[in-house]
């Protein structure tokens, strides 16, 4: 355990696409989603503690939801808990963390985690960890970890390698980075052998990451630098630096515009958890090949599908196929498993209405 090293989840997410279980008022990274008894942040958090304190680990979520790390996180002193008032996407909250680690310890070492990930070999993860962090620490280097992928998934981002390079190194330069492509295209960057999903995890030391913050989003870099270098660095204030940040992922703003950044291969059982279909792909099926939580279901002629549903219903699920149903408190969700992508988009239009 290295107290030079910190790390930083990212808990300020809506998760909408696993609605109606998970609700703006309480979504999915503090919902015990794969039935542990523990929640996607909890495992999150434990997951790293073989690699840094509590003391070291810092939860960047929106200001409406500190109550809930304070419940589900008490480990976590109070001060590293950094309440966003906007959400404004990955790195401004990236940034944010990063002038709050520096007041402590300006050379840091740091990872930086989703909270909501599934990871199914932690061993593994530890030790891809440990890998970057190494290599960090040697090099001038922004690193993420890219899966092997296994599917041509349309709902990752993918990242390419320098084909140039036929070493069998684990850790290797990138060279282009592509958001969530169209089918065809997915397939052939699994056919390829060049391409990645991108995980979402970062590493680097903090003079690093700085210095492409100072780059190439500088008004972002000194808007943060500036609030905690700060008298009485205040929720006023934080507002207006928040009010002033673009709304812009680390990927767009930072990693792909660096000359300085790789990839580390991985393959630790890994998914992002974005939608009931993911989490359909990684949980135990029964003999017809459905996911199946409620103590009375009861399923027939049926296969592949994904269904939730409280104890105390009774359902009958007959004759249908890939399908995802889920019931919560006075919410029904019935959908195509192909079509969950929409499932997003049709719960902003709710709100409006």
């Amino acid at each position: 355990m290295n107290n030079d090293t910190y790390i930083v989840i990212m808990a300020g997410g809506i998760g909408s696409r696993f609605w109606p279980l998970s609700k703006f008022t309480y979504p999915k990274q503090f919902l015990d989603i794969l039935g542990t008894g523990k929640t996607l942040l909890q495992e999150t958090a434990e997951r790293f503690l073989s690699i840094s304190p509590y003391e070291n680990m810092l939860i960047v979520t929106n200001k409406d939801y500190v109550h809930i790390v304070k419940e589900q996180l008490p480990q976590i002193p109070e001060e590293n808990i950094l309440p966003e008032p906007i959400r404004k996407n990955t790195a401004p909250c990236i940034a944010y963390a990063n002038a709050f680690i520096a007041k402590k310890n300006p050379e840091a070492t740091v990872v930086v985690s989703p909270a909501d990930h599934l990871i199914i070999h932690p061993d593994k993860f530890i030790d891809t960890i440990k890998t970057g962090l190494n290599f960090v620490s040697d090099n001038d280097a922004l690193l993420t970890i890219g899966i092997h992928p296994n599917r041509p998934e349309t709902g990752y981002g993918y990242i390419q390698i320098n084909s140039d390079d036929k070493s069998s190194h684990t850790i290797l330069r990138v060279k282009t980075f592509t958001e969530k492509p169209n089918a065809e295209l997915a397939q052939f960057f699994v056919n390829s052998g060049e391409f990645y999903w991108n995980s979402g995890i970062f590493l680097w030391k903090l003079p690093s990451i700085n210095a492409a913050f100072e780059k190439h989003l500088s008004d972002v870099y000194f808007l943060f630098n500036d609030y905690f270098s700060s008298e009485n660095p205040n929720e006023e204030g934080l507002l207006y630096v928040y009010s002033e940040c673009p709304n812009i992922s680390i990927d767009y703003a930072i990693m792909e515009k660096a000359k300085n950044v790789f990839v580390c291969k991985a393959d630790f059982g890994w998914s992002d958890l974005g939608t009931w279909g993911s989490l359909f792909e990684n949980l135990d099926k029964d003999k017809q090949n459905n996911v199946i939580r409620g103590k009375n279901v009861y399923v027939q002629q049926s296969s592949g599908n994904f269904i939730h549903l409280p104890d105390r219903k009774i359902a009958v699920i007959n004759g249908i196929s890939n399908l995802i149903i889920v019931e919560h408190e006075n919410m029904l969700l019935i959908s195509d498993k192909g079509k969950e992508q929409d499932i997003k988009n049709i719960i902003n239009t709710l709100k409006i209405k």
